[in-house]
């Protein structure tokens, strides 16, 4: 290895940008070096690979940085643990350091003995002082204040979080299950063509007559202001506020405040959108979007009554800035497209001259995207009740995607805290051999802590507010993220670390404050301490059954983890009853998607497959003798039930059961690293195995539905 090189993978580390990392073959796999050169670019270190000179001087300067600083930008401490602070000050100086707290009152901090070695910082020698954290500090935000010899004052922020989660703990006596659902494709009678947020409290309802704790919805989050739109719920506009297109529109009481002839035309648009509900193919969310905004539009225009009015003003007191750029945002995109010169002009940033011009001018339609935010938070909140009066101890369970697509609202509102050169994504796994390149663009790390995560805690408080619990899609994205630069592919990214203590930290706060669970979905490739932390800190993890195997063996669900939420598979896999048929190799061989031998993958499955049959068929839940007919739609059924049966024999505080295997759904809903032209991701309505479609009114119908929910409500309540 060169001296050059060395000295650039000293710096990658330096900044929290691995140079290797395992596959999931188990092999370790080196980061090429232009691409070291070019994520430490994007992390605003410009250097050369093969200029020693100038990689020694940007380490220095990364060494040198904290010593450039009065007082951290975020310091992360545990309640009932304290810590310590760092501060540099000119050698010799004296300093003193307080906490202003977030409810109220102040703590002087107790300078602790001990000596560093000052340092030469731009010719002036720098001390260091050491700073106690006190360890009855109450949970919250609050403000580090340093008070320097010469009359100045430097604030930072200091942010108490719990040492350990503790939201989950009714669920370690008396173990819990929900629905998982998919909601844009869960819809009824009423619907005007998606699943809605009243579908929603319906299907909670529903659930909770059979026992369940839980609804795990799609993420809910914002799309783009008007069709087209992106299919993927994992693809937000931003992760902070909701998608107008779940409003059920006849719930609204400006709905029921409409004169007689917009009333007529507002039902002819629902009527017209209903038809949709009997396609079993595919969803149109483009015409759902367009008829509810125009619905929207014309309620918008309806008078408020005293008491809605002042209820509208209180949100957004409550969302400030943040909702009022969304709006703006919204607004904007409306009149420009993505791509058009305007986004260019340098005052059209949150708060500059132009976009300020711009918030005058588009007011009105400023408001009406704020007030559809009001809308939403509104039916939100009723669904969540809905789901706790029918005797849910968790009610909604909200998903948090990994981040929003690059071209859109959190890239304009937060793009100083958000790297747009790269792209978020996947190296190489046994289920996309290709890698993953999700287009959105990652946090930058130590923008978030400059701000003191702000931006992060108002997006976890919007999703937490109407929750019980929250699943976190990707969570070892709080630890780190693959990087891919934009315009390469997946294969050149290279992993950037992320300060976990305060990621998770503050998730773990603001969850406590709500009262929710934390599931995080802690699948893939990562490095095998993470998973042991999240429990440590009071987290759930996740356990699907087709990825607990070992030496090519099931593992049994006695040994499963307790600290988790299992279920058979997931929405990046096929419904159980197409897993066991295949479906995915299918598709995955049409679409180019292997890259070894079709038929040995094949073979491969279904010893796979014939190896978890054989463990259920030996606990019991399946009878003796030869294997079932998996043609036979009755004897397909009879394994999905008993593979759910199998599975909650886990000691796991949390299990989840799939809304498509309780109807006998085959297709697939979602296939990682392919796009809309390949496959129909996230467009497939709910349908059984017929393919008839299914609406949740007609669920306790179905054979299967309470069949299913009935099995696991058994196995769990039955067993300890």
């Amino acid at each position: 290895m060169t001296d050059a090189r060395d000295l650039l993978q000293r710096l990658a580390n330096a900044y929290g940008v691995q140079t290797s990392y395992q596959g999931h073959d188990g092999r370790e796999h080196a980061v090429a070096d232009h691409t070291l050169v070019t994520v430490l670019g994007a992390l605003g270190c410009q250097v050369e690979p093969d200029g020693p000179a100038g990689l020694e001087e940007a380490l220095e300067q990364r060494r040198l940085a904290p010593w450039r600083r009065v007082l951290p930008p975020t310091t992360v401490a545990h309640a009932g643990s304290g810590g310590s602070i760092a501060v540099h000050v000119p050698h010799g100086s004296a300093v003193t350091v307080r906490a202003c707290l977030e409810g109220g009152g102040t703590r002087v901090l107790e300078q602790l003995e001990g000596f560093t070695e000052p340092q030469t910082v731009d010719g002036a020698l720098i001390g260091q002082a050491t700073f106690r954290v006190p360890k009855d500090l109450p949970l919250g935000w609050h403000t580090l204040l340093a008070s320097l010899e010469d009359g100045n004052e430097v604030e930072a922020s200091l942010i108490v979080v719990p040492d350990r989660l503790d939201t989950a703990e009714t669920f370690a006596t008396q173990r819990g299950w929900g629905l998982a659902v998919q909601l844009y494709s869960a819809r009824s009678t009423r619907s005007w063509g998606l699943g809605d947020f009243r579908d929603l409290a319906d299907l909670a309802a529903q659930t909770a007559a059979h026992g369940g704790d839980y609804v795990l919805s799609n993420p809910l989050h914002a799309t783009a202001p008007a069709p087209p739109v992106v299919s993927s719920p994992y693809s937000p506009s931003t992760r902070r506020f909701l998608n107008p297109m779940y409003l059920r529109i006849e719930d609204l009481p400006e709905y029921r405040d409409l004169g007689p002839r917009r009333r007529s035309r507002v039902d002819e648009l629902a009527a017209e959108r209903r038809r949709d509900n009997a396609d079993a193919q595919a969803l149109d969310r483009d015409a759902v979007y367009a008829a509810k905004l125009k619905a929207l539009r014309w309620l918008h225009q309806v008078p408020a009554s005293p008491e809605r009015a002042e209820a509208y003003r209180a949100y957004r007191r409550a969302e400030g800035e943040g909702l009022d750029d969304f709006a703006l945002w919204c607004a904007l995109r409306g009149a420009f497209p993505h791509d058009d010169p305007v986004w260019r002009e340098p005052g059209l940033v949150p708060g500059g001259p132009v976009a300020e011009r711009y918030r005058e001018e588009l007011a009105e339609e400023v408001d009406f995207h704020r007030w559809m935010q009001w809308l939403c938070d509104t039916q939100l909140a009723s669904a969540q009740a809905a789901a706790r009066d029918a005797g849910m101890r968790l009610g909604l369970m909200q998903d948090l995607a990994v981040g929003a697509d690059r071209n859109n609202a959190d890239a304009w509102m937060l793009q100083d805290l958000l790297v747009g050169s790269m792209s978020v994504g996947a190296p190489p796994d046994m289920y996309n051999q290709l890698g993953q390149d999700w287009s959105q663009s990652p946090w930058h790390p130590e923008r978030l802590a400059e701000t003191g995560y702000r931006a992060y805690r108002d997006m976890l408080r919007s999703v937490l507010r109407h929750a019980g619990g929250i699943r976190v899609d990707h969570i070892l994205g709080l630890f780190r993220l693959w990087w891919v630069p934009v315009g390469g592919p997946p294969t050149e990214g290279a992993y950037v670390t992320y300060d976990h203590e305060a990621m998770v930290g503050i998730l773990a706060l603001e969850a406590q404050r709500a009262g929710a669970v934390v599931v995080g979905e802690d699948l893939g490739t990562f490095e095998p301490w993470v998973q042991d932390y999240l429990a440590r800190r009071g987290l759930l993890g996740t356990s699907i059954l087709w990825f607990e195997q070992y030496d090519g063996r099931p593992r049994p669900p006695q040994e499963y983890r307790v600290r988790c939420l299992t279920s058979v598979n997931t929405h990046d896999l096929p419904p159980t009853a197409g897993y066991l048929a295949g479906v995915h190799l299918d598709l995955r061989e049409r679409l180019g998607l292997l890259t070894g031998d079709a038929e040995c993958e094949r073979a491969r499955s279904a010893t796979e497959r014939d190896a978890y049959l054989q463990a259920v068929r030996e606990a019991g839940y399946l009878p003796a003798g030869p294997g079932p007919d998996l043609a036979d739609a009755d004897g397909l059924a009879d394994v999905v039930v008993a593979l759910h049966r199998y599975l909650a024999q886990a000691p796991s505080m949390l299990h989840g059961v799939a809304l498509v295997d309780a109807v006998g759904e085959k297709r697939i809903q979602n296939q990682p690293g392919t796009t809309q032209d390949q496959y129909p991701n996230w467009e497939i309505p709910l349908a059984d195995a017929a393919g008839r479609p299914v609406l949740i009114d007609d669920l306790d119908g179905v054979p299967g539905f309470a069949r299913l929910l009935d099995a696991v409500d058994g196995e769990l309540k039955h067993r300890p």
